[in-house]
């Protein structure tokens, strides 16, 4: 089992430009940065973890220009998107980015991918709630076919374009990994038809040990399984261990640098035993 790392990047947190070495100092292998454009003032979504919407969510930096700076302080670290809005972006744009980070980073990028939950936002970008896992599947789709078709062209309900030419191609073939957010059937049938991982957050063992078995028997294969917002308790880390989990993104709190380091070195303490 790898172990890597998921977090808000903000303005008032660690850099990424210092988070990136600080983690493969200490034998972490991944970084995944979660996003949110902006934040309604409304409210009107409950957050889903219920309370008050914490802090980072307001001030979270663009995911794929953070991991971009640490693609440039890092040398081997895995840079992944946890989760990339989809129904919120624009699939040719984003096409682009993903690419771009992945030959700055000669093939690192992983692109993780979810529906999301806060409506309003959603609704900020002219996306209808109501339809996003429908736009999600076909934007997915029509970036996989920019990063992959010389001449791309797609034609789906919510994205159409005749061919185009879209530069750069990912490094890695036929194009980064796509992980799959989420933990409903629908999700089982995204990782089946276009994922390469299934990417749950911040579930127990002991509520994961059947998702996994029902993800497998949608997908048919034994698809990898990566854990994101994970936490580091020994008795949690052995049970996805026990579980044939593929990899453990573990929560870091969004902190000052300083305060961020002493977590980073708890937690390298915490997953020695497993490595």
């Amino acid at each position: 089992m790898e172990f890597g790392v998921s977090t808000f990047l903000t303005d008032e947190g660690i850099g990424p430009a210092a988070l990136g070495p600080a983690l493969e100092e200490r034998g972490f292998d991944a970084l995944f940065l979660a996003e949110h454009s902006h934040i309604p003032v409304s409210r009107e979504t409950p957050y889903p973890e219920g309370g008050e919407l914490p802090r980072m969510y307001y001030r979270t930096l663009d995911p794929l220009v953070a991991l971009g700076a640490v693609a440039v302080a890092s040398r081997n670290l895995l840079l992944g998107t946890g989760i990339a809005l989809i129904v919120q972006r624009d699939p040719i744009h984003t096409a682009k980015e993903v690419a771009t980070l992945d030959l700055i980073s000669q093939g690192r990028a992983v692109f993780g991918v979810g529906a999301g939950w806060n409506r309003e936002e959603m609704r900020n970008h002219g996306t209808d709630p109501r339809t996003r896992g429908r736009l999600m599947d076909e934007r997915v789709r029509a970036v996989i076919a920019l990063w992959t078709q010389e001449e791309a062209e797609f034609h789906g309900e919510f994205v159409d374009f005749d061919p185009v030419f879209s530069w750069p191609k990912p490094v890695q073939q036929p194009h980064p990994p796509v992980y799959v957010g989420g933990d409903s059937e629908r999700t089982f049938e995204r990782v089946a038809e276009y994922g390469s991982a299934w990417m749950p957050s911040g579930v127990h063992p002991k509520e994961l040990g059947p998702r996994i078995d029902r993800m497998r028997q949608v997908t048919g294969a034994a698809t990898p399984v990566v854990v994101y917002a994970a936490p580091h308790a020994p008795e949690a880390l052995e049970g996805y261990a026990g579980l044939g989990v593929e990899r453990v993104l573990l929560y870091l709190p969004t902190l000052p640098e300083d305060e961020t380091l002493r977590t980073l070195d708890e937690y390298a303490a915490a997953v020695s035993a497993h490595r």
